[in-house]
């Protein structure tokens, strides 16, 4: 496989959050048919990136949520994954850390960039990956640092200023400005991203012309329903206006959407029913390993 142009997912931990935070105004008896919660009210969760690989590059999609959270944090959010979680599951594609060569981070949020860093010897952090460029859109950097009360918890600005210095300090940190553009050439498959608002502002999304990351627009399958929105976004009624005009732009692209969190399905393709709302046409179901290959390009 290493020799070979591919896009696979890996999933290299899994975790719970709480049911009602994940689907907002929708009442329970609706959305626990879809996504049983367990007896402390929480869903199960993956934790999904995206991985391509080009005959002259590897990008990584998010990192996950990483393994440096302390025995209080991995209980409360029951997070299940192995030592190194993201270096095992790339290795499962014979790919190393230091062979990839671009990172993209959609948002800052814990459970996105935890994986950015490892802890050398002497305690201090180090780049998971030496040898990326790391890209990052400017403005939502810029909003992590004054964020709100309410979403501040969700930033731990401590794993990842430090680990964004070592990029800059580098020249290896490339940032973005604008609501759409170029991420990296890939041969026949550019890899470009669009961005949202309502999760958390400059939300990027990578897409090629095969597929597109949801990241915490669109968390699972479940949630390409229009009202059905996460409680923990910032701005919902504007989460609405952009599932809106991204699941059009899906659908006219013909674009297979990779889900960062469900725990069943790995992605989906759109369709439109008779009252023109988009639903999930042939949807993929996640084989629940570490990682597995996806598709070749």
């Amino acid at each position: 496989m290493a020799d070979n142009n591919f896009q696979a997912v890996i999933e290299p931990a899994r975790f719970k959050l709480d049911g009602g935070a994940m689907y907002g105004i929708i009442p329970k008896p609706m959305w626990e048919k879809k996504h049983p919660a367990d007896n402390e009210n929480r869903v199960d969760l993956a934790l999904r990136l995206w991985v391509i690989k080009s005959k002259d590059k590897i990008v990584v999609v998010d990192t996950g949520i990483g393994d440096y959270h302390d025995e209080k944090f991995n209980l409360m959010f029951d997070v299940r994954s192995n030592r190194s979680p993201l270096e095992q599951a790339l290795n499962e594609l014979d790919i190393s850390c230091k062979q990839v060569t671009d990172l993209i981070i959609t948002h800052l949020h814990f459970d996105h960039v935890g994986g950015m860093g490892i802890k050398n010897t002497d305690g201090n952090w180090e780049l998971a990956f030496p040898n990326a460029y790391c890209h990052l859109h400017q403005k939502h950097w810029d909003y992590s640092k004054k964020a709100t009360a309410r979403d501040k918890g969700s930033f731990h600005s401590h794993l990842y200023e430090d680990l964004l210095d070592i990029y800059k300090n580098q020249n290896k940190l490339i940032t973005y400005n604008e609501e759409e553009g170029v991420l990296r050439r890939l041969e026949d498959l550019n890899l470009k991203y669009k961005v949202s608002f309502g999760h958390t502002p400059w939300l990027l999304h990578p897409y090629n012309n095969e597929m597109i990351y949801m990241a915490d627009l669109i968390p699972t399958s479940n949630h390409i329903h229009i009202p059905w929105v996460m409680g923990y976004d910032i701005s919902p009624g504007v989460t609405t206006q952009d599932k809106e005009a991204f699941l059009e732009f899906i659908f006219e692209k013909n674009l297979t959407m990779i889900f960062e969190h469900d725990p069943n399905f790995w992605g989906a393709k759109l369709t439109k029913d008779k009252k023109k709302k988009y639903r999930p046409d042939i949807k993929f179901e996640s084989k629940n390993k570490l990682s597995y290959f996806l598709e070749r390009i």
